[in-house]
């Protein structure tokens, strides 16, 4: 198998909302809220018209993205034997992935992720992570880690417990290493471990420029090339409308951004854009037309809603 992703199985719901509803609900505009009430998160979705449900969770999103471009690919992440869980199976299925998970009853429901749309196509997210939440080293396939050339692993799925030793397990048994850092929020959570993976366990990071900078606290984006060439890992970044850069020991690769896109909806931008640069990297193509295959992948998952092309 090419790449075996391990992360927050969770089912998307997309909804198109006004600015008021996030202002109204007191959410940060483009960041996720963890919401750990249940019922909150109905009375929250019950004033909403749903646009699409998908089988979502960020490295879900990029295996599905690798699966689509002819990769052989498969995922590990925690669901429940229930309707929203049957759902959330069948769809990898239906898009060729391997799914390494046999769920059973469990005392809290599959996790659901409402993703808001504003008019500027921003995605805000609010996340119930049910059982995906409560992943362990059991549920992780020493076997399925072994037999995989890489695995991706995203920073939403870092927590003290039983998941930070789902991951631990993962890291050591893989043959390499990616992850995404998933959100600045994320980031801040969870910095000094966040900054050891990247430095000490990680082959490949993915982030957007706020994070990384926040994860290294650095002023100015010249500290990000600079602490990337000393650790001599490979670090892929993505800047907005400065397009998306690589870094690998002295190697410093740029690609730009396409120009005149019809841009919809923001969610899985950079979920896809690593399903297009591993894609590149797995393949053994250049660095360079790693970035432009992912910035091709990002781009057109932009002009649709949704984090499925």
């Amino acid at each position: 198998m090419k790449i075996l992703g391990i992360g927050n199985a969770i089912v998307d719901v997309i909804c198109k909302v006004e600015d008021e509803f996030i202002s109204k609900n007191g959410l940060t505009k483009s960041t996720m809220k963890l919401i750990f009430d249940e019922k909150e998160f109905k009375s929250l979705l019950s004033n909403l018209k749903i646009e699409k449900t998908v089988s979502g969770g960020s490295v879900a999103n990029s295996i599905v993205g690798l699966s689509q471009l002819g990769n052989k690919v498969g995922f590990i992440g925690k669901v429940c034997d229930d309707e929203l869980g049957n759902k959330y199976e069948e769809g990898l299925k239906n898009e060729s992935v391997e799914y390494f998970y046999s769920k059973k009853k469990e005392s809290v429901p599959t996790g659901t992720c409402l993703i808001l749309i504003t008019p500027d196509s921003e995605r805000t997210m609010c996340t119930f992570l049910g059982i995906a939440g409560k992943i362990n080293e059991n549920d992780v396939s020493a076997d399925a880690i072994k037999q995989s050339e890489i695995i991706l692993l995203e920073g939403y799925l870092w927590d003290e417990g039983e998941p930070k030793k789902a991951f631990e397990k993962a890291i050591k048994n893989a043959n390499r290493v990616a992850m995404s850092l998933s959100d600045q929020f994320c980031v801040d959570r969870h910095k000094p471990h966040f900054l050891d993976l990247v430095k000490n366990k990680l082959d490949i990071t993915f982030a957007n420029e706020q994070e990384i900078k926040s994860l290294i606290e650095a002023k100015d984006f010249s500290e990000v090339v600079t602490f990337a060439q000393q650790i001599k890992k490979l670090i892929v970044i993505t800047r907005g409308e400065k397009g998306a850069m690589a870094i690998s020991g002295n190697e410093v690769v740029e690609c730009d951004v396409k120009k005149n896109l019809k841009i919809v909806d923001l969610t899985g931008a950079g979920d896809l854009f690593a399903s297009g640069f591993l894609h590149g990297y797995i393949n053994k193509m250049s660095i360079k037309e790693s970035l432009e295959k992912g910035t091709d992948m990002s781009s057109k998952i932009i002009q649709q809603i949704g984090a499925r092309i």
